[in-house]
């Protein structure tokens, strides 16, 4: 069977079961679950989601999964249960193309891009285990690199006859690719948009992030207030601290220059860098709030977001593609 139902919509679902000569009522039951036991057994062979080959489970309660696709690659996905309610945190893509120096995802290469199926079949798993009530596009790969498997996986996961998660308890997040930025808002969805800054200008970006040398921050601040006007949504700008890099005093003064001036609603998500590949490091957490109180007290909206599931790799610039494709 070629065919993924996971990666159909509602009425690309219906033409389908009826194409195979099966009543179109079976399209909203596949739709709708997992559940096989309602199903006759001539549809049962669809629903095909990815074996969990590895579970582990952090000291702080994080699960991560480790999922294997139908063409053997494997991916990673992270269930965060909270008290407010659960975080799955999907992946895009089966390794990375961005190369940024503090994430692990990309270090064994780009394998390839994940459909929407996939993707929401994270989803799905996850909330096999507890309900999940939010959504983080911030696994492994970039989501804009992947933009229409992303938009697709978006359509599905907010559907009211599946899953039904609201787009305001959604975060897509991206490097900073200024044309798939404006294709997102266009898209008008309320889904949050969430870019990794991780530095306050093209100097120190460069040295961390490759995408920085083609895509300058001029343009990435064009794109961003181009998403606000479209969908008056706040954007959110994600800011790993890395020590004797980019949470210097001047640094946090930057930050605050081109934040106050991009002329719409922003709110800074620091979080001290996690520890992933290379000699990179997080500042003292001395550092890290003085770098959190400068930015507030420049007028900027700042949290510190705090690491969960660092002891199993679990936390953000942690997920990577273990093993490449199995032959």
């Amino acid at each position: 069977m070629d065919t993924n139902i996971y990666d159909l919509n509602l009425e690309e679902l219906a033409e389908y079961v009826v194409g195979i000569g099966e009543p179109k009522y079976r399209a909203k039951q596949l739709f709708q679950t997992t559940n096989t036991s309602n199903l006759p057994a001539s549809l049962r062979e669809l629903v095909r989601l990815p074996k969990i080959e590895k579970q582990q489970v952090s000291k702080d309660g994080t699960k991560k999964f480790l999922l294997q696709l139908h063409d053997g690659n494997l991916v990673e996905c992270v269930l965060l249960t909270q008290d407010y309610g659960n975080t799955v945190c999907v992946s895009s893509q089966v390794g990375c193309k961005m190369g940024c120096v503090f994430c692990a995802s990309g270090a064994d290469g780009f394998i390839r891009n994940l459909s929407a199926g996939e993707m929401l079949a994270q989803v799905l798993l996850t909330n096999s285990v507890a309900k999940v009530s939010n959504v983080v596009v911030m696994g492994s790969g970039e989501p804009f690199d992947n933009f229409d498997n992303t938009a697709k996986f978006l359509e599905l996961v907010t559907h009211s006859a599946g899953i039904n998660i609201g787009a305001r308890n959604i975060s897509v997040s991206t490097v900073g690719l200024p044309d798939k930025i404006r294709a997102f808002a266009d898209l008008g969805t309320q889904v949050n948009l969430c870019i990794s800054l991780h530095a306050p200008n093209d100097t120190v970006r460069g040295k961390i992030m490759p995408v920085a040398k083609r895509y300058p921050l001029a343009e990435i601040m064009a794109a961003a207030k181009y998403f606000f006007d479209k969908t008056h949504r706040r954007v959110i700008f994600e800011y790993a601290l890395i020590d004797g890099v980019n949470c210097m005093p001047e640094h946090a003064l930057e930050l605050v220059r081109l934040l106050r001036g991009a002329g719409f609603a922003v709110h800074v998500n620091l979080i001290n860098l996690n520890p992933a590949a290379g000699v990179l490091r997080p500042p003292s957490k001395d550092a890290g709030k003085k770098f959190m109180d400068a930015v507030i007290k420049g007028g900027v909206s700042c949290t510190m977001r705090k690491s969960r599931g660092t002891d199993i790799a679990g936390a953000c610039g942690q997920l990577k593609t273990k093993f490449k494709e199995r032959k």
